[in-house]
């Protein structure tokens, strides 16, 4: 007679060995698995460890000045009416604009700009070294200040025409480093002006200049007081298209004749970007007199 219990004991050993053939299997395939699985993690932290050092070594490199700075509309001394500054808020592209300005301002720290000065001294950009083209230049806007050697406000607008003009907004070492050696090379040419604006947007700051004016005269060469500003003016929406990117630096501009903005720089000067200050200059002293003496 056919044995029931040998039949059920050999189709337990069967199962047995049938669930320790599979885990055994299951080990060797996950290993193999994790094995892969691990040979790719390394390689992909090798490709992110190279892609980190990448991204360092681009970060340690200060680009060049990616676009043209300055604004669209030529100087201007002339006052909007009450009338022409509503239709002007009205405007959406203008209101839009605006509401950008405020969310970045709101979303950066108080103390970015500062912190940001630990890193290349503030500096974000590097001078171009040849002039920015006359067909995608911007212009420089106007700025109202009182000179030292006078109580009336005057206007950049008009101090800056039909001149080359270096202006500079201030802080002074950073200033000295880029503007020195083309002031002794072209402060003589009468077509040349160096314009220094002492710019101080916070009250406070600004009366505190103001009781100093008399060391500042002493402290400024007598031929450049008709050409130093001190100026409160409010230059919120005009920061960044001038690349005015941090308060804590100055900022060196280079403009032709017609108010344009052909070089800039910002920070300490690197060697190089003080002798294409100089060049730059040169270039367009030289442009100015030709035009000047061509017949008409």
């Amino acid at each position: 007679m056919f044995n029931v219990h040998r039949l059920n004991s050999l189709h337990s050993r069967c199962v047995r060995h049938d669930l320790v053939l599979r885990q055994f299997l299951c080990r060797s395939s996950g290993h193999t698995c994790r094995r892969w699985s691990s040979s790719e993690t390394s390689s992909e932290a090798s490709d992110k460890g190279t892609d980190a050092t990448t991204s360092k070594q681009d970060e340690d490199i200060l680009p060049f000045l990616q676009r043209p700075l300055g604004v669209d509309e030529p100087p201007s001394t002339y006052k909007k009416s009450w009338k022409e500054r509503t239709e002007e808020l009205m405007d959406q592209d203008v209101r839009l604009a605006r509401r950008r300005h405020i969310v970045k301002e709101a979303t950066k720290g108080y103390y970015a700009d500062f912190s940001a000065t630990k890193k290349f001294g503030g500096k974000t950009w590097v001078a171009p070294k040849t002039l920015i083209r006359e067909d995608h230049a911007k212009y420089f806007p106007n700025v109202s200040g009182v000179p030292l050697n006078s109580k009336d406000a005057v206007n950049t607008a008009n101090l800056c025409q039909d001149r080359i003009s270096l202006v500079a907004m201030l802080s002074t070492e950073h200033v000295d480093s880029f503007v020195r050696p083309t002031i002794e090379k072209f402060l003589s040419d009468h077509r040349f002006q160096f314009v220094q604006i002492n710019l101080q947007e916070n009250i406070l700051k600004a009366f505190l200049v103001s009781m100093y004016v008399s060391s500042l005269r002493r402290k400024v060469p007598p031929e450049l007081h008709r050409t130093y500003l001190l100026s409160t003016q409010n230059m919120e929406y005009i920061r960044e298209p001038l690349g005015m990117n941090n308060k804590h630096i100055g900022f060196v501009y280079l403009l032709d004749q017609q108010q344009r903005v052909r070089w800039a720089g910002g920070g300490l000067a690197l060697p190089e970007e003080t002798d294409s200050l100089t060049s730059c200059t040169g270039v367009l002293l030289d442009r100015y007199k030709q035009k000047r003496v061509r017949p008409t």
